[in-house]
């Protein structure tokens, strides 16, 4: 399983970028996809996460500018980013949960993808 992230790039404040992640290979489910971040100097934190079901979590500094949503049928789930601020630099890591008969849960991340906000 494979998951290729991409879309991340240089842009104002202000701005927005899109960012994609396209998964290949074989799962038995995809339980949830989302999106982490880890800024220099920090931990990886969660940025949204959608569920086969539809549930979104955002993380509260990105909720009302961040829109996560997936192409179940291209197995692709996107991140829409508006109003970056300087403080969304950081690596965007694209994140998949899944399972599999006798195990509970498997988590897949893909190479992530350099935001850079500048002020």
């Amino acid at each position: 399983v494979q998951l290729q992230a991409s879309g991340g790039g240089l842009v104002q404040a202000g701005g927005s970028l899109r960012l994609s992640c396209a998964v290949s290979g074989s799962l038995f489910s995809i339980d949830a996809m989302g999106w982490y971040r880890q800024a220099p100097g920090k931990e990886r934190e969660l940025v949204a996460t959608v569920t086969s079901g539809g549930d979104i979590n955002y993380e509260d500094s990105v909720k009302g500018r961040f829109t996560i949503f997936r192409d179940n049928a291209e197995n692709t789930v996107y991140l829409q980013m508006n109003s970056l601020k300087p403080e969304d630099t950081a690596v965007y890591y694209c994140n998949l949960q899944s399972h599999a008969p006798n195990v509970r849960k498997i988590i897949y991340w893909g190479k992530g993808t350099q935001v850079t906000v500048s002020s």
